[in-house]
């Protein structure tokens, strides 16, 4: 039995523009047929949406079969959560809030055995080594896990090229909403500043030779990254999918109730 490839990681080493999406109503059925729509990766979100450890091995298990790579964001960048997340199979994780270059490092040493990192070796348990028949998996597994940091304030944009250059760092992903908080602009990412920052953001990222990546639900704000350099781009959620889709449809047949003649008596 083989290790499974990160197809993800090997598309931002590459510079292969990567789309994907939101997935935070936490159940694996959903899931499931997202990844049936063509997305080049999923987020299966710990942080805001009512997700757990289970929850997310189930929606992991659900897509193994399609092509959509999961990305899977714990609730905070903590060691012990990063340790049952990597052991229940995932390969990319997107861990929020970091701020600085130290924050990034030990980010990266929750992902590696010592003594490279502090990884716990739980290996024989876990469905990350296929419970041990995958051979060597404690000296392989780091070659196959991508590490992506997220940073959404503006004291981690004042540290971005030193948390861009820590090593064991795949790509840092921005958070409009965050970040719009953070620069006193709450409840508008797609403020002029804020976009102008992430551009900018995204060069830096860039020219230390690692991915940049951004949630942008606008298609006129995702172009503006993508041409800034940006190579993985979440462009929905899927919540607010259903949640427009819904209300459309809602609104469109009582549009048509409306206009409609009223039929006088009978049934």
């Amino acid at each position: 039995m083989s290790l499974p490839q990160n197809t993800f990681k090997r598309a931002l080493t590459e510079g292969r523009p990567q789309f994907g999406l939101w997935a935070a109503l936490a159940d694996a059925y959903v899931t499931e047929l997202l990844a049936t729509a063509g997305f080049d990766w999923l987020l299966i979100d710990n942080e805001h949406a009512p997700n757990d450890v289970r929850s997310t091995l189930a929606q992991l298990q659900a897509v193994a079969a399609y092509a959509s790579h999961p990305v899977v964001r714990p609730v905070r960048s903590d060691s012990a959560l990063i340790k049952q997340l990597l052991d229940i199979g995932v390969q990319t994780l997107l861990l929020p809030m970091i701020d600085t270059a130290e924050q990034a490092a030990d980010a990266v040493a929750a992902t590696r055995y010592p003594p490279q990192g502090i990884r716990g070796v739980g290996s024989a348990l876990a469905r990350a080594s296929r419970w041990n028949r995958i051979p060597d998996y404690l000296h392989t597994a780091a070659a196959e896990l991508c590490v992506v940091v997220q940073v959404e304030t503006v004291q981690g944009m004042e540290n971005l090229s030193a948390i861009a250059a820590v090593d064991g760092i795949d790509g840092v992903f921005f958070g409009p909403s965050d970040l719009s908080a953070s620069m006193g602009l709450l409840g508008k990412p797609g403020d002029a500043g804020v976009r102008d920052a992430i551009c900018k953001g995204i060069g830096k990222v860039r020219g230390a030779g690692k991915a940049a990546g951004v949630l942008a639900p606008d298609p006129g704000i995702a172009a503006e990254y993508v041409a800034a350099g940006a190579t993985f781009v979440a462009v929905g959620t899927d919540t607010g999918l259903l949640s427009r889709a819904a209300a459309d449809l809602a609104a469109a047949y009582k549009k048509t109730a409306c206009a409609a003649t009223p039929v006088k008596g009978g049934y």
